[in-house]
């Protein structure tokens, strides 16, 4: 007996790391993607918008998902280096193809949570601005979320856009703070446990092959650019996929150990805005009231997690 596929909604800043996730996403059969929504974050909320339409008009998944348009009434902190390129997707320089009926990314959240409640993953690959947006609106909805995976966070201080928070996190720290703070079910993938899954030059060799479908097409000039970028600013041969990685979270958690530890989110500090505080003492403060907030993956099968994305990716490619 076949198991239903697992309804999600995917929240994403593409990024080449979203991008990857999502051409994964799109074509896994125990997924079914009912919505995909755009946030600034990596690159600039018209580009995140930009960038979306253009990989699901280009993927051309047999669903096609609801698209929601980043909000721009927001401003991004600058960042010292961009892994991305100019486009946020390495320069491939897909066809802009603008998608009719896309709606605020946050409506298109809440309608899709009304439509599905309590059935729906939220897979937030990006700034927790959509989400958070979503909840102040609408406290209520919160028991219509089936379950939310958060990329993002840094539980030993070691930061990629600043020294002590990641990217996702330092775009838009009150948010982030919310849904920490937020009492649903969630899972925190940090960039500890991301950065396990370390992909050497010889993945290239192993993806799909660029002129056989049209995801070996982006995936390619992507990560070679991806591969690049790392050597030139980080001075790393390899490159970490932060979101393919959150991705697999999902659909293989089995792969991941796991602690829960209640957690917030610096918003204030001159230096720290963004860094995720996890509190793991054995204290229990006002007796029978302290919860654990947030369940944290604190490793992984780094081997497993990398033969889970080639899969999928062999699955995107053999979809298009």
């Amino acid at each position: 007996m076949s198991l239903q596929p697992r309804k999600v909604i995917i929240d994403v800043d593409p990024g080449i790391d979203d991008a990857v996730a999502l051409a994964m996403a799109l074509f896994d059969p125990r997924l079914e993607v009912l919505a995909v929504t755009a946030t600034g974050g990596s690159v600039s909320p018209e580009q995140a918008t930009a960038n979306l339409q253009a990989l699901v008009a280009f993927l051309d998944p047999p669903r096609l998902p609801r698209l929601g348009v980043a909000p721009t009434d927001t401003v991004l902190p600058s960042q010292q280096y961009n892994l991305h390129g100019g486009d946020g997707l390495g320069g491939i320089d897909l066809p802009r193809a603008k998608l009719h009926g896309g709606h605020i990314s946050e409506k298109v959240i809440s309608e899709t949570l009304r439509a599905h409640p309590r059935e729906i993953t939220i897979i937030a690959l990006g700034p927790l601005t959509n989400i958070s947006r979503v909840l102040a609106r609408d406290p209520l909805i919160a028991e219509m979320i089936g379950g939310l995976i958060i990329s993002g966070g840094t539980v030993q201080g070691l930061g990629n856009a600043t020294a002590v928070a990641d990217g996702n996190f330092y775009a838009d720290p009150l948010a982030a703070r919310n849904i920490v703070r937020e009492p649903l079910a969630k899972t925190l993938v940090p960039l500890e446990t991301t950065s396990q899954v370390m992909l050497g030059f010889d993945l290239l060799d192993q993806l799909p092959n660029e002129m056989s479908s049209r995801a070996g097409k982006i995936l390619r000039p992507m990560l070679s650019h991806a591969f690049r970028a790392h050597r030139q600013w980080l001075g790393s041969e390899g490159i970490c996929l932060h979101d393919a990685v959150a991705l697999v979270a999902l659909t293989n958690p089995e792969l991941f150990d796991s602690t829960a530890v209640f957690a917030d989110v610096e918003t204030t500090g001159e230096l720290t805005a963004g860094m995720l505080v996890a509190d793991r003492r054995h204290l229990r403060h006002n007796a029978g009231q302290w919860q654990p907030k947030v369940d944290l993956l604190v490793a992984c099968d780094a081997a497993g997690v990398q033969d889970c994305i080639l899969r999928l990716l062999a699955a995107a490619a053999a979809g298009t």
